[in-house]
């Protein structure tokens, strides 16, 4: 197991440019109102899409959500018919605020809109996620340790087998309680 204090293989960033680009184009935006929406800075985004920087989860997901796509859009390699992640693989991005990393393990397929991530988590400041887009409900599976997730303001203490649901398109939290938590889980898109 991955501890989440050691920072993540880096994801190729020209996969995350080509999305951009490819996500930014389809919904009409120039690079100005794209980084206006998101709350980042231009040049940020220019970088991004230039294939350079290194962008954390926050901003990946402040430019998904001011795109009204998923996360995984973002961040999803090329595929091929058969596709094995092995545990510690995959594209993984580190939060800013929290010592959490998490690994998009699939992304929703044509027709079907949900994500599946692999996520790992250790104890001190917990990771808050703004609002995903309008919709988005969250199902989390406790795989180890123990945790604190939820909306703010409702969130609950979980263990190993545990699952929760709640809406995604809320403020909301996860809060590894001991050390090596880790937790699969399914965004769902409607």
């Amino acid at each position: 197991m991955v501890d989440a204090s050691t920072p993540p293989p880096r994801l190729p960033l020209d996969w995350i440019a080509a999305s951009l680009r490819r996500e930014r184009t389809r919904a009409g935006l120039s690079l100005s109102e794209l980084a206006k929406r998101a709350g980042i800075a231009k040049s940020t985004l220019s970088q991004l899409e230039a294939a350079s920087g290194n962008p954390s989860m926050e901003t990946i997901w402040a430019l998904a959500v001011a795109l009204g796509v998923p996360f995984s859009a973002l961040v999803e390699p090329p595929t091929s018919a058969v596709r094995v992640i092995r545990a510690g693989e995959g594209p993984a991005v580190a939060s800013e605020q929290a010592n959490f990393v998490g690994t998009l393990l699939s992304a929703s397929p044509p027709g079907a809109r949900r994500d599946i991530y692999h996520l790992r988590a250790e104890p001190g400041t917990p990771r808050v996620s703004e609002p995903h887009i309008p919709g988005s409900v969250e199902h989390l599976v406790v795989s180890t340790g123990r945790m604190k997730a939820g909306p703010v303001g409702e969130s609950v203490e979980l263990g190993p087998g545990d699952y929760l649901t709640y809406r995604g398109d809320v403020p909301h939290a996860y809060e590894a309680l001991t050390p090596g938590t880790t937790f699969v889980l399914v965004m769902q898109h409607v």
